[in-house]
């Protein structure tokens, strides 16, 4: 069983909220990881599937049954297809305001922060259960080359045939097309849809561009918009925003788009292994998206994440503000010896960095220049991060 990064946080929510949302994609471990923290909750727990015909009969009569166990940690997995419990659950929790009532666990962001944002205000505290992190993957003895390639699904990391791995990544991308997104209450054409996200796999790291979307899919940008929304509500598709900062420069003002899981990337790039992506034209934007995601998923949202680049061209791959309002620029290099543009030292000294690094795959960490360091991956997870801090 491996070990959450996220655990203590949720717990310590537990201690104070009445309600905890666990929210994530499909198969990330939320029910395995509720299962787990059941036994830290410090009180009685009921587990409800409301995928489960059996589960769902036994709230026919919601409010009774949440009464009668007041008590308890009642534990809900996929309450996003049951909004109508919302509003009973504020009117429950005022009732009796005490700590880890309710555990609910979702799916489709965008349904379940909608109503809980009408209804729980002030009632629940959220996090984010994301696939595996590269620390934690690296506690369960998988290599960094594994888990870049295969990306963070457990049933797809952990499958030791990388055939049946890439065959379960292809059935997990039909559902999210086929099912959650009508899950969470949106109707689209699935053909148009499963287009866009091929797409989105070609140009990952890329300027959002809807107006070119648009005319290669034959709809119109507002639909296209709708649906990178979709995809970034479901846990797929991250957005990375610029910077903004009055320095009297003419700044790039569209987002980056990334595939947040890069086992889908590789799969919908139809990268079949390793050594494929080696000599893939897609490598070098695969691992900038793959180093920023998991910087994501090792710190919480009191991060703030942005990207810098000017008409002129200055840029960075990454600005990091950490909750002490510190900043931080990133540069990823997929290279031993890495060669650094005019670009991003103009963005340095533009923006004037608390903290500089280039994050490279593998390296013993030094100095490329006065306050510019070279680390690996897994060196700036586990250790800079908390000189950033």
């Amino acid at each position: 069983m491996i070990f959450r990064n996220i655990s203590p946080a949720i717990l310590k929510s537990a201690a104070h909220f009445p309600a905890i949302g666990i929210i994530g994609p499909r198969q990330v471990g939320k029910t395995t990881l509720a299962r787990q923290l059941r036994q830290s909750l410090q009180k009685e727990s009921i587990y409800l599937d409301l995928e489960l015909d059996e589960d769902i009969a036994r709230l026919q009569n919601p409010q009774a049954y949440l009464q009668a166990h007041q008590d308890k940690c009642i534990i809900l997995d996929e309450v996003q297809l049951m909004p109508r419990l919302f509003p009973l659950l504020r009117a429950l929790i005022d009732q009796q305001r005490s700590p880890a009532r309710f555990l609910l666990l979702g799916s489709a962001s965008p349904t379940i922060i909608r109503q809980s944002s009408e209804t729980l205000a002030g009632r629940i505290a959220y996090h984010e259960l994301t696939p595996l992190s590269l620390p934690e993957a690296q506690s369960a003895g998988i290599s960094q080359e594994k888990h870049w390639f295969t990306g963070g699904f457990p049933d797809a990391l952990l499958q030791p045939d990388p055939e049946v791995a890439r065959t379960w990544l292809r059935f997990f991308v039909n559902t999210f097309l086929e099912k959650d997104i009508k899950a969470m209450g949106y109707e689209v054409s699935l053909q148009t849809i499963s287009k866009l996200y091929r797409m989105v796999a070609h140009i990952h790291g890329q300027l959002q561009n809807a107006s070119s979307l648009s005319q290669a899919l034959g709809v119109s940008p507002p639909t296209v918009s709708k649906y990178l929304d979709l995809m970034e509500g479901g846990f797929m598709l991250s957005r990375l925003t610029p910077y903004y900062v009055n320095l009297g420069k003419r700044l790039v003002k569209s987002p980056k788009l990334y595939l947040r899981d890069t086992g889908i990337l590789h799969y919908l790039a139809a990268i079949p292994n390793f050594d494929a992506l080696q000599g893939n034209q897609l490598i070098g934007a695969s691992w900038e998206g793959y180093v920023i995601e998991q910087i994501r998923r090792c710190t919480d949202d009191a991060w703030q994440f942005y990207f810098y680049r000017t008409v002129a061209g200055a840029e960075t791959d990454l600005v990091l503000i950490s909750p002490n309002g510190k900043m931080t620029c990133v540069e990823v290099k997929y290279a031993t010896i890495p060669q650094l543009s005019k670009g991003f030292y103009q963005s340095i000294e533009d923006l004037k960095p608390d903290f500089q690094y280039v994050i490279v795959p593998q390296a013993s960490p030094y100095q490329l220049r006065e306050r510019l360091k070279v680390v690996s991956l897994s060196d700036f997870l586990n250790n800079e991060l908390k000189t950033i801090a």
